[in-house]
């Protein structure tokens, strides 16, 4: 059905005279070997273990983890733990926010994406308690397990930025795409600063967080709304990022820093959103400086804004660290991410946990096309585990981030745990390093259809 719809799209802009008759057979070869490479293993033979299975989160790692482990397993007994009404395809907000979806473009009934046969609490977990292999609930009571998939996210910590909330949004014209809502406030704002122009603040933040090209992708967005607007000299743009550099994978990290040069949008490294004073229209940074003789200084950045995109800083759910389940030591520890192994996915105290998705404690980006990679890992060490065995399938740490620096072109970042190039064919046919039409059609009109009729089903 994904590549149903994927047809449906290119047949339209072959008709509109957007491609050729030769792109559009090219594209098809692309969508049938994308298709063909994540269902070739979907059916394979099924285990006869039986074990309780809890799944902590129905988003999108908690419901493909479900469908793959119904399918792997002859008697499956397993529940989903959400609370949620509505699932959302969350990379689609960035598209949102430069106006190429509709507000209801990215998202389905979550009972409509749930897996027959699996049972679904509509419930929010406040507690695990490992040792006794029991999840309590704030409505439902208790639930015991043999094994669990811990996949309940991340949580946005507001408490960490002065002056917003998640209530505020929007005011001041301070904005964040990391939100449904956010989104579809983003879209007019960026289109009236892009006509009228002024001073455009855009930054990341200091914590490991999801999908993290997703801020470079509103600020370049934003440029070229002014380029098509033709206002390039009435803007003023700046992007504070809380790493060392704009980008860490090496392959690609050069032709980003080209842009942002061509462009004019100077960056400033090791910033710390403190605070938005939306009143005024000022955002707040802490820069780390080292000074001449190798020490460390934090210098105060003020900076006005007419428009403004803010990442907030994010952590594991609170029930994660209070249940013990947190790394306790290292870069991982501060913000409470799953003490996972990170080729196994298994955590590294309670063994019959799997922690899968954008709560754990791994060294990879927090993106869908990881969790993607990781599903096949999760599945078959949590179905060897049931079987009495060992977890001996390991995990790459391939992680992948579409970075859209125009309308019609898209910078595909595939990379591994060591930032080495891991290109997916058949886009490996093609030089990656820089941006490309093909990634943005796929970005556009592939992947949607890809995550709801094949990923969330097990089959990809």
């Amino acid at each position: 059905m994904a590549e149903l719809e994927f047809e449906k799209q290119l047949r339209r802009m072959e008709r509109d005279g957007i491609i050729t008759r030769k792109q559009f057979l090219q594209l098809m070869a692309v969508a049938g070997a994308f298709v063909a490479l994540g269902t070739e293993k979907a059916y394979a033979a099924k285990s006869n273990a039986r074990a309780r299975v809890v799944i902590v989160g129905g988003g999108a790692a908690g419901i493909s983890m479900a469908s793959r482990l119904r399918r792997a397993v002859a008697e499956p007994d397993i529940t989903i733990i959400d609370p949620s009404d509505k699932h959302f395809y969350q990379p689609g907000f960035t598209l949102i926010g430069g106006g190429v979806y509709g507000k209801d473009d990215v998202w389905k009934r979550q009972e409509d994406c749930m897996p027959s046969g699996v049972k679904w609490i509509k419930d929010v977990v406040t507690l695990v308690h490992p040792t006794l292999n029991r999840v309590d609930t704030a409505r439902s009571g208790s639930f015991d397990y043999d094994f669990m998939v811990l996949a309940p996210g991340v949580k946005y910590d507001w408490s960490r930025i002065e002056g917003i909330t998640y209530q505020t949004i929007g005011e001041g014209n301070a904005h964040t795409i990391y939100d449904w809502r956010g989104a579809q406030l983003t879209w007019p704002a960026m289109q009236e600063f892009a006509r009228k122009g002024g001073r455009g603040v855009f930054c990341d933040t200091y914590t490991k967080h999801k999908c993290g090209g997703a801020p470079k992708k509103i600020s370049l967005l934003t440029w070229d709304n002014a380029r098509k607007e033709g206002t390039t000299d009435r803007i003023d743009m700046h992007y504070y990022t809380g790493s060392k550099q704009l980008y860490d994978v090496p392959h690609f990290t050069p032709r980003l820093e080209e842009i942002y040069r061509e462009r004019n949008i100077p960056v400033d490294m090791r910033c710390k959103l403190r605070a938005i004073d939306t009143h005024d229209k000022k955002a707040y940074f802490d820069q780390t400086v080292t000074l001449a003789d190798g020490t460390e200084s934090v210098k105060k950045i003020v900076a006005e804004y007419d428009f403004m995109h803010f990442l907030v800083p994010q952590c594991a759910p609170d029930f994660v660290r209070e249940s013990g389940l947190s790394w306790t030591e290292g870069s991982l520890a501060a913000d409470g991410w799953a003490m996972a192994d990170k080729e196994t996915l298994v955590h590294k105290t309670y063994p019959n946990i799997i922690c899968l998705g954008d709560c754990a404690g791994i060294p990879t980006s927090k993106t869908s096309a990881a969790i993607r990679k990781q599903l096949p890992v999760a599945t078959a060490n949590l179905v060897s585990l049931m079987e009495g065995g060992a977890p001996d399938v390991k995990y790459n740490g391939y992680a992948a981030c579409p970075i859209v620096t125009e309308y019609g072109k898209v910078l595909m970042c595939e990379f591994d745990y060591d930032k080495k190039p891991q290109i997916t064919f058949p886009l490996s046919l093609i030089d990656m390093s820089r941006e490309r039409w093909v990634a943005w059609l796929l970005k556009v009109y592939g992947l949607k259809p890809i995550y709801f009729e094949l990923m969330l089903r097990g089959l990809y």
